[in-house]
């Protein structure tokens, strides 16, 4: 369940930041996501997950890959995923 409680305190951020996308628990016990939106506001969402996460997260290392401009959001909302 602390898994399920990452995931909703992320989307509930994205959400507050106003960026789109999604945010998923792997089964090695890591987050993976997708964020979109305004540069400053992605920048936002990347610095609340390097360092604050939920209440209950552990933050041993934040990596943020395949980063690229997108001339329209390809997304909607920000969601949790499930396997």
């Amino acid at each position: 369940m602390r898994y399920l409680a990452t995931c909703r305190y992320t989307e509930d951020h994205g959400k507050k930041l106003g960026v789109v996308g999604w945010v998923m628990n792997t089964r090695e016990g890591s987050v993976k996501g997708q964020v979109q939106g305004p540069a400053d506001k992605v920048d936002e969402m990347k610095q609340w997950l390097r360092t604050t996460g939920s209440p209950s997260s552990r933050i041993d290392r934040a990596e943020f890959s395949n980063q690229r401009d997108v001339p329209d959001l390809e997304l909607r909302g920000f969601s949790t995923r499930y396997h």
